[in-house]
C-alpha cells in the first residue's frame, strides 16, 4: 500500500470510470485569503486532469486579475461579457458568459479587472451574499464539477463564493508564511456556515510548492497538525513547467502530460473522484 509524505497509507486512486449523463455539479471554492499559493492554477490543471478522465467542468474565474482567464488563452481584455456582466445584468443568459475553451469538456466564465468594481456595488445588493450563487444556478446542471477561482482577499466577492459552493479546497503552499492568515480564512468560513451556507464543508487542503527541503518537510507537518484527515494525499511540488504552461495558456496535464507535476494534478482529480467529491 502507497504511503504518502506525511506517512500515511493509502488505497492507489484508481482512473475513473466514464461517465454515462453529467450534473448536477458539486461547486468548489479555490480559496485562501493570501496570494501566490497556487489557486489558480491547481484550479486550471485540477479542471484539465477531469475533463481528461470524462468530467465536465467550468471554472468560474471571481479574480479581478483574470489569471484563470488568461491561464486558458483568452485575451481578458477582449471578452465582452464576464462573471461581472452577469452579476449585475438580470437580463442576460449566464449561457452567454460561457466561453467554451479550446480542450473538450473546460469551459470557463472569464474575468478582467471589470469585477474590482463588483465589491463595492454588492454592497447595496439585495441579498448581496447571495449574488453569485442564484447567477450560476442555471449552469449546475450542465457540469459535473464548478471551480470558482477566489480572489486573495476576505471580502464580499469571497463570501459570495463560500456561499454559492457546497465546499471549500483551500491550497497552502508548503511555506511558513503561507501558513499565516489561514485561521482567518477558517474564521470566514466559519461565519458564512453559521450564517448563510450551513452544508458548507471544507473538502481538503492541497498542499502546493513543495520543495524536498527540511523547511517544506516541517511546515508540511505543521499543516496536518492544522488540518488533519483534510489533507489531501496528493501533493504538488514546485515546478518551473507550471509558468511554461501558463504562457502556452495550456493546463499542464495537455501542455506537458507525461511531466511530473501533470501526473500529480492527475493523482489530485483521482483523490477528489475517490472521495466522492466529484462524481
Amino acid at each position: 500500500m502507497p504511503m504518502d509524505l506525511l506517512g500515511r497509507e493509502y488505497e492507489t486512486f484508481a482512473a475513473p470510470e466514464s461517465l454515462h449523463q453529467h450534473g448536477p455539479a458539486r461547486i468548489i471554492a479555490m480559496c485562501n485569503q493570501k496570494g501566490g499559493v497556487g489557486k489558480t492554477t491547481s484550479s486550471i490543471n485540477i479542471a484539465g486532469a477531469l475533463s481528461i478522465y470524462g468530467r465536465r467542468v467550468l471554472i468560474v474565474d471571481f479574480d479581478p486579475q483574470g489569471a484563470s482567464t488568461v491561464g486558458l488563452g483568452i485575451n481578458a481584455n477582449s471578452v465582452d461579457n464576464t462573471i461581472y456582466t452577469a452579476l449585475f445584468n438580470p437580463s442576460m443568459d449566464v449561457h452567454d458568459v460561457v466561453v467554451h475553451t479550446r480542450f473538450p469538456n473546460l469551459d470557463i466564465i472569464p474575468a478582467n479587472i471589470d469585477l474590482s468594481a463588483a465589491e463595492v456595488q454588492l454592497v447595496t445588493e439585495v441579498g448581496r451574499e447571495q449574488v453569485l450563487a442564484g447567477t450560476l444556478r442555471a449552469l449546475r446542471n450542465e457540469y459535473d464539477l464548478i471551480i470558482i477561482d477566489c480572489q486573495p482577499s476576505l471580502g464580499l466577492l469571497t463570501v459570495n463564493a463560500l456561499t454559492a459552493a457546497d465546499g471549500v479546497i483551500i491550497p497552502v503552499a508548503a511555506e511558513f508564511f503561507a501558513l499565516r492568515g489561514v485561521a482567518l480564512l477558517m474564521q470566514s468560513i466559519e461565519k458564512v456556515q453559521t450564517r448563510i451556507n450551513p452544508d458548507l464543508t471544507v473538502y481538503g487542503v492541497l498542499v502546493t510548492m513543495y520543495t524536498r527541503t527540511l523547511h517544506s518537510e516541517e511546515v508540511l507537518q505543521r499543516i496536518y497538525e492544522a488540518f488533519k484527515g483534510k489533507v489531501l494525499h496528493s501533493v504538488i511540488t514546485r515546478s518551473i513547467k507550471l509558468p511554461d504552461a501558463t504562457v502556452s495558456g495550456e493546463p499542464i496535464t495537455m501542455y506537458a502530460p507525461e511531466h511530473k507535476t501533470a501526473k500529480e494534478y492527475r493523482e489530485v482529480a483521482r483523490e477528489l473522484i475517490a472521495r466522492g467529491i466529484v462524481a
